[in-house]
């Protein structure tokens, strides 16, 4: 095709992903598994982007991994390209710009996988969520550590045992998404919710994200055991000085970056 597999636009300090292979149900093949993780690169770098926006060309956002490219594959082709899936979805959490899943259809399997390892999910009402690996004999176990991640850990393995879909309200209701709207608002509550993060500062968010994470799978004791130095050094930062500072003189923060 002429276009690439996915591009990456700025608007400000909103940052664009595109899945664009509508053809193909914007499947996870090797080649648009490496050109996002090559975006994730190039976005993890940039300062002006403040916030990501992932969406999707066509009318399926993804339907997961090429099942041509594993049918064919071999054990060393199979583990390099969940490797390399493995790659992308950890890297969506650990770039340091927020990411926002605009989910406009159907997300399935590693498509699915991909929406969960966002930080934050807005769908139309028209989306939907499933992990059909086991109809098939190809049970959905990598998609499961990001699913029972952000969802209710008994609804994720009702999808992975079943493959039956989610509509767009009930993943909001187990969690896997964070609002429900009609498809000509999709983009502009993305647009809205974007902005909103962007106003905040960089670093903050950053250090936020990350802290997030490092802390979500362990105990409260250790969790706060984590999460407690890195407050007391952001609390010593100059953007919490100054965020502190605007607040109680009244005025607009001016962040460092």
């Amino acid at each position: 095709m002429d276009q690439p597999l996915v591009f990456l636009e700025a608007a400000g300090p909103i940052g664009t992903l595109t899945l664009n292979h509508a053809a193909k149900r914007n499947a996870l093949s090797r080649a648009m598994l490496q050109g996002l993780r090559d975006a994730l690169r190039r976005l993890e770098g940039d300062r002006a982007v403040r916030v990501v926006v992932l969406r999707a060309e066509g009318p399926v956002f993804s339907a997961g991994h090429d099942l041509r490219e594993l049918a064919d594959a071999g054990p060393e082709e199979a583990a390099s390209l969940f490797a390399l899936c493995t790659e992308v979805m950890l890297g969506l959490q650990r770039l340091p710009q927020p990411v926002i899943a605009q989910v406009h259809g159907l997300a399935t399997a590693a498509g699915c996988q991909l929406v969960a390892s966002c930080d934050l999910v807005i769908a139309a009402e028209e989306a939907s969520f499933a992990t059909p690996g086991v109809k098939i004999g190809l049970f959905c176990t990598t998609p499961g550590v990001a699913l029972v991640r952000a969802m209710m850990p008994k609804k994720a393995m009702e999808m992975l045992l079943t493959g039956t879909p989610l509509t767009a309200h009930e993943a909001e209701r187990a969690g896997l998404v964070n609002r429900v709207v009609p498809l000509d608002r999709l983009a502009e509550e993305v647009f809205q919710l974007a902005t909103k993060i962007s106003e905040s500062s960089a670093r903050v968010i950053a250090l936020g994200k990350r802290a997030f994470y490092q802390q979500l799978t362990l105990s409260a004791t250790n969790a706060y055991e984590v999460a407690q130095p890195i407050m007391v050094g952001n609390s010593q930062a100059r953007d919490a000085r100054e965020g502190m500072s605007a607040f109680l003189e009244k005025r607009p923060p001016v962040w460092e970056n």
